[in-house]
């Protein structure tokens, strides 16, 4: 059987959405291809498939004027230091602009023989010059027109411009049909710039991508590739330099910039045993970093295949108005068609009246502005998005951000800061205080989890240490706490929960923080008090949902009722479900999305590993602060890179205006061509009008959605 593989190509002299669009039905009709998806933004075609040359032969009878650039893996591009990456070329209309110059010399003279001349030579002087101006500006639009038909289609741009000034030239509006392909062309060339800059801007928003290393090496410092750098050497960073894998700081202090990654301006004080991520800039002091991941699996190779692959997950809009493009122009011919005719025919009105009410009806209907600024609309919101340190894994998930209207939070390392403190130690039955913390650090000394380390930290500052030999049969109970053996006694330390499960009487004390309880033998012996601070951010945060127009905000947590209550009220939260396990969890947010089906979508923000199978069956699945972390990436929908919950109402002001300017650009697309198509079957529009609406319409849509790229 074929191995399946996913390769990436850059589509070089692709200019067309609807190009753009053939070419991704066209694949993902053949047998070999799994899935294919065209990125007209990023000019890229992403496909699984059993078969690369049959993908290549496809694209070439689709187009045979389309480039397939395949793009190299790491291994491969490190060998001419990055400059295999392959990024939207700057659009260059040095020709075009020529040849529109002497066309609109050649109409100019046009204009002045028709002032000045009449008679039979005066036509064949005028054919000559309308001709040639024609076809300077035009020949490219023939070209396409010629391509499309050639590639067994009929209907798109090129065509409906063709037609329109060929029927202008039948019926002798010469001025009119060079004016007219002159005006498209102009306007095509603005159209391809807007692009273009719009393209580069995005680009320009993710180029956080390091080019080189200073590998240190027995021969002294060697520049490379970072995919050359393998795990465990040294590298050098210098002042202004960006880190370029991820490494352990082994000598120096600086401060470091994460904004390129975490969207967060504040720079970062690191030292020696201290972490970095590539991607970060080095702003003061001269580090020397140990690698401690390969290039491919680095913090920001992650983020940025997040986010140059996000356009394959399309929203429903971009569906929509791709599948409507297909059906719209075929629909537009067939009006203008009637135009022509039914007046004709039926009252027997003017032939050449109602035919070129028709080609106005032609030239108006042109579906540029949708199919371009669309896809771009939902890449750039996507890009302002990691700017802010916000992956959004997909156009889908813009539009399902935007319909949030319930958002519910994890409480502890989500809303809390997660940073344990032993408080209060309370021994009871016969158990002193030091007792009782040396019993729970032995419970817990195996444990991984943030009370555990608290509780180990308390013992240790105490100048304590437990013998590890004398622990056994240490077990972790999910969301529930831990029981080992210690010097031969049975310990059970966790929640109340707990305790119930093992029917162990035990103080019903009311708590307003995170409570351990401790059991020896069956017998309760006390309990810690854990104190856990709210996020600096945490109330903006509720604060600002609630601006966004998020009704109802939830908390969800395995710790005590009262801890969650003293929490759940700090923060004006709506509603707070404690003493959860994780399964519970998933239950208690189907239980919530049948209740409030109807009234939009529910978001679910944990910190990414022990919530990932709520945050898989959230309608929108939201991991904080889980950079690094390949569970929460696989997981979550959206990964913010900090762990600040202010980045969650950020993340849906984001997709919020991102929704506005997709609708706006298609409401304001389909009432200009709506009013000129019925203007033009009217006869209260001309051509000249007609194609300025076009050509206008396209460029405001593509201006309006290059709004998003500023915060």
């Amino acid at each position: 059987m074929a191995h399946l593989t996913t390769e990436k190509f850059y589509l070089k002299n692709l200019d067309c959405a609807n190009c753009a669009g053939k070419i991704e039905r066209g694949l993902n009709k053949i047998k070999e291809v799994s899935q294919a998806n065209v990125d007209f933004a990023n000019l890229t075609l992403n496909v699984k498939t059993t078969d690369l040359k049959r993908v290549i032969e496809t694209v070439a009878q689709i187009d045979a004027g389309i480039e397939l650039i395949q793009q190299k893996k790491d291994a491969q591009m490190s060998q001419n230091k990055m400059s295999q990456k392959i990024y939207p070329p700057t659009y260059n209309p040095t020709k075009e602009i020529g040849l529109l110059a002497v066309a609109s010399v050649l109409f100019v003279i046009e204009v002045f023989f028709k002032a000045k001349l009449s008679g039979q030579n005066y036509i064949l002087i005028e054919l000559s010059i309308v001709i040639s101006a024609y076809l300077l500006a035009g020949w490219n639009v023939f070209k396409g027109a010629f391509r499309t038909i050639f590639n067994g289609t009929f209907f798109d741009e090129n065509i409906l411009m063709v037609i329109a000034t060929i029927g202008a030239i039948a019926i002798h509006a010469y001025l009119e049909a060079v004016a007219v392909m002159i005006f498209f062309k102009v306007g095509e060339v603005l159209q391809q710039m807007a692009l273009s800059r719009s393209r580069r801007s995005i680009h320009a928003l993710l180029a956080v991508r390091p080019d080189k290393a200073v590998l240190k090496t027995a021969n002294g410092l060697r520049e490379v590739a970072p995919e050359e750098v393998a795990v465990g050497e040294k590298i050098l960073i210098k002042p202004g330099e960006k880190v370029p894998l991820d490494g352990q700081i082994l000598n120096g202090q600086s401060q470091i910039d994460s904004s390129p990654i975490t969207g967060e301006s504040r720079p970062l004080v690191v030292r020696e045993d201290d972490m970095v991520m590539a991607g970060q800039i080095n702003k003061t002091g001269v580090l020397t970093v140990r690698v401690t991941k390969l290039f491919s699996q680095s913090s920001i190779a992650k983020i940025m295949d997040l986010v140059e692959n996000a356009t394959a997950r399309k929203a429903n809009t971009e569906k929509f108005i791709t599948t409507f493009a297909r059906y719209y122009t075929p629909a537009v011919v067939f009006i203008a068609f009637l135009v022509a005719t039914v007046p004709t025919i039926i009252f027997s009105f003017p032939f050449e009246t109602w035919v070129y009410r028709a080609l106005v009806v032609l030239v108006i209907s042109c579906p540029c502005a949708l199919v371009v600024s669309i896809p771009l609309g939902y890449f750039g919101g996507i890009g302002r998005a990691s700017k802010s340190g916000i992956l959004v894994k997909g156009s889908n998930f813009i539009d399902a951000l935007s319909a949030v209207k319930t958002v519910v939070f994890d409480k502890t390392g989500t809303l809390t800061k997660g940073d344990f403190k032993v408080n209060l130690i309370e021994g009871l039955n016969g158990y002193s205080q030091e007792q009782l913390l040396e019993l729970s650090a032995a419970a817990e000394y195996h444990s991984t989890h943030p009370i555990a380390i608290s509780i180990l930290e308390m013992f240790s500052a105490k100048g304590r240490q437990i013998d590890p030999n004398q622990i056994t049969e240490h077990m972790e109970i999910s969301g529930e706490g831990v029981s080992a053996k210690y010097q031969g006694k049975l310990i059970v330390v966790g929640s109340d929960l707990l305790l119930h499960r093992k029917e162990i009487a035990h103080s019903r004390c009311s708590f307003n923080s995170t409570v351990v309880h401790v059991a020896v033998d069956g017998d309760y012996a006390g309990y810690l008090m854990i104190g856990d601070q709210i996020k600096d951010d945490a109330r903006l945060a509720i604060e600002k949902l609630r601006k966004e127009g998020i009704d109802q905000i939830l908390m969800f947590t395995g710790d005590n009722r009262c801890a969650a209550e003293a929490v759940a009220h700090r923060l004006n939260l709506d509603h707070f479900y404690a003493e959860l396990l994780p399964e519970e969890k998933v239950t208690q947010l189907e239980h919530i999305g049948r209740q409030r089906q109807k009234i939009g979508k529910i978001a679910f923000v944990g910190d990414g590993i022990n919530d990932a199978p709520v945050i898989a069956r959230a309608d929108v699945g939201v991991a904080m602060g889980a950079l690094g972390s390949d569970a929460a990436i696989e997981t979550a929908d959206v990964v913010l890179m900090t762990d600040s919950p202010s980045k969650m109402a950020q993340a849906v002001a984001v997709a919020k205006q991102t929704r506005r300017i997709v609708w706006q650009n298609i409401g304001l697309t389909f009432f200009i061509k709506i009013v000129y198509i019925t203007l033009g079957a009217m006869g209260l529009a001309s051509m000249w009008s007609a194609v300025f609406a076009d050509m206008g319409t396209a460029l405001l849509a593509l201006f309006n959605s290059s709004r998003i790229l500023k915060k």
